[in-house]
């Protein structure tokens, strides 16, 4: 019999973890589990055997993060798909002789550190399609996508690996309360993947077995498919320099008995089990047949209308009835908030209408910006627009602290990406980029209308303003306009640009823009000198100075460079006056009494 024959007669085990066990076999943590394939089969080859002795009928290859993103990453792109052949040659290897099938694993793509560009659904599709097909010509009997979290993502996994004519597993990591990272629950996905036409569906990892039956109950009730369960071992403990899972074999395997009783059909382990877990989990499972299931007609909800609380910010409420200016000022690299109060007062004073706070700029230590931002508008009353990247913290991370501006009456926030940690003076930081500011832009958004990432309630909407970043200075504004479609479809509302010094660069930026009907703040940094004119032409990225701008410049330095700067600086805000809403004040090396002359300027005053 096929392995969908043997499924539906009777309940399959699987195997269990592969990367905590060739861990635990003295791989260095920091080695490439795939890559082994190449260069410790044999180790690899005595992992399947081990699991095939323990009782499973479907091993898997491993080459779950055989893929292009993940193996680009460390230098290894070149050799997919030799990596890719080996590995389902070594566990077919391993299974010839036996009555065991052999799974080619699959898992989710990554996104590249730092990198803005989101992969079309068919640039996805294709990285898929060559694991999918290098599985097949390596002699597996199915395929199984494995914890995906992203359910348009697994469907392009779904869509590559069907092409090879072979049976799919489609199981997928349910986050909190059975729900994906982009809000989908238990219900909606076992729909998809079942209209998709994956041949089974299930659920794997998660936070444990208990968690993993819930979810089980709930999708066998949702599809008429065969189920899988490939639950984790639990949390895992911190033990002396490793990580330590302490589900035991026998609760293991009385709760995968649950799951069977369930619905599941086809049953095996994620993270931290061992052949030991398989072991027990087969002598439990002996002889039972898969559960005669009673499906519910799909009932799906109504979509629910969720608004938006408060997205715009107070200073954009006067765009439009006359000029809005934002100014940047540098947190202190100490705890003196001094010159950063003493900045706000005389640029309120006036007449500015909101004070940009950027977060570590250049990857560089400074004052906290949310905590900053909720002190400048107690003490000096003007708003401020809270710079936040993803390089500094994780999902979680920065969702709590967004939750937390929130509730300090933070209300404008500009998402950025943020510069690599790398470039920054702190030797040992890393860069963490679980979101890009497009990302960032949608998690925002949902913060708005009242839900996390996962879709769960907040009890209120964040009520921010979300901004974004533009750069005009790019040979080709078509692709930033673009970018900033998008920007603006996840649900930015206004936007702040790099530099300027160019009219004909401005002039083409709003005609590219202005069918997306937000604010465009151009950003005006003021020079002070040759030296610093030539420092940012030819060394910051994203600032591009016209060669008439850098003529006028030579030969000025100090209060001549200054007045200079200054009189360019006029001339184009009084240049653009007919054609933009507001401006974005940058005044150099925190010199705060700059950027007060120009909004004089702008504001008439």
């Amino acid at each position: 019999m096929n392995f969908l024959e043997r499924l539906n007669s009777e309940v399959l085990v699987g195997d269990g973890a592969i990367g905590t066990m060739l861990y635990a076999k003295g791989v260095s943590l920091d080695a490439n589990v795939e890559h082994l394939n190449l260069v410790r089969p044999e180790l690899v080859l005595e992992l399947h055997r081990e699991y095939l002795a323990a009782g499973a009928k479907v091993i898997e290859t491993n080459t779950f993060g055989a893929n292009w993103t993940k193996l680009s990453a460390i230098g290894l792109d070149k050799r997919e798909r030799e990596i890719i052949l080996r590995g389902a040659r070594l566990a077919r290897e391993a299974a010839e002789g036996s009555d065991a099938f052999v799974a080619g694993s699959m898992g989710p793509l990554v996104r590249v550190k730092g990198d803005e560009r989101e992969l079309s659904p068919a640039e996805t599709t294709e990285i898929f399609r060559r694991q999918a097909l290098a599985l097949a010509e390596g002699g597996v009997d199915l395929l199984i996508l494995e914890t995906f979290t992203d359910l348009g993502q697994i469907l392009c996994a779904l869509t590559a690996a069907r092409e090879t004519g072979l049976p799919v597993v489609a199981n997928m990591a349910f986050l909190e309360n059975g729900r994906l990272a982009g809000g989908a629950d238990v219900e909606r996905a076992a729909r998809e993947l079942t209209d998709a036409g994956a041949d089974v569906v299930g659920a794997n990892c998660g936070a444990g077995p208990l968690e993993v039956l819930g979810t089980i109950r709930r999708m066998a009730r949702a599809t008429r498919l065969p189920i899988a369960a490939y639950p984790n071992s639990g949390f895992p403990e911190y033990v002396n320099g490793r990580h330590v899972y302490r589900t035991t074999p026998d609760y293991f395997a009385e709760r995968a008995a649950e799951m069977v009783g369930a619905g599941a059909g086809l049953v095996g382990g994620c993270c931290g089990t061992t052949p030991e877990h398989i072991r027990r989990l087969a002598e439990r499972l002996a002889g039972l047949r898969p559960a005669v299931r009673s499906v519910a007609a799909p009932v799906v909800p109504a979509e629910e209308q969720r608004e938006a609380v408060a997205e715009v910010g107070g200073f954009l409420a006067r765009w439009g009835k006359e000029p809005v200016v934002t100014v940047e000022l540098d947190p202190p690299k100490g705890f003196d908030c001094g010159k950063i109060i003493e900045g706000s007062r005389a640029l309120k004073a006036a007449g500015a209408d909101a004070i940009n706070i950027a977060e570590n700029p250049l990857a560089r230590i400074r004052m906290g910006n949310i905590a900053l931002g909720h002190l400048i508008q107690q003490e000096v009353g003007i708003e401020v627009i809270v710079h936040v990247t993803c390089r500094d913290r994780n999902l979680l991370g920065l969702q709590s602290d967004l939750m937390g501006a929130s509730l300090l009456g933070i209300r404008s926030i500009l998402a950025v990406t943020g510069d690599p940690a790398r470039i920054g003076e702190q030797a040992g930081a890393s860069s963490v980029f679980d979101l890009n500011s497009f990302t960032l832009i949608k998690l925002l958004a949902d913060l708005n209308t009242g839900v996390n990432a996962l879709g769960n309630p907040l009890g209120r909407g964040a009520g921010f303003a979300i901004g974004c970043a533009f750069n005009p200075n790019s040979q080709r504004m078509e692709v930033q306009a673009e970018r900033l479609a998008k920007k603006v479809a996840n649900g930015a509302r206004f936007v702040q640009t790099q530099p300027l010094y160019d009219l004909v660069r401005l002039d083409e930026m709003l005609e590219r823009t202005a069918h997306l009907g937000v604010p465009v703040l151009p950003g005006i940094l003021p020079l002070v000198s040759e030296r610093n004119c030539e420092f940012l032409h030819n060394e910051v990225p994203g600032i591009v100075i016209p060669e008439d701008i850098r003529a006028r410049m030579r030969g000025k330095e100090k209060d001549e460079g200054v007045r200079e700067g200054l009189a360019i600086a006029r001339e184009f805000i009084d240049a653009v006056r007919g054609r933009v809403g507001g401006f974005y004040l940058m005044p150099p090396f925190g010199r705060y009494e700059i950027a007060v002359e120009l909004v004089r300027h702008i504001k008439g005053k």
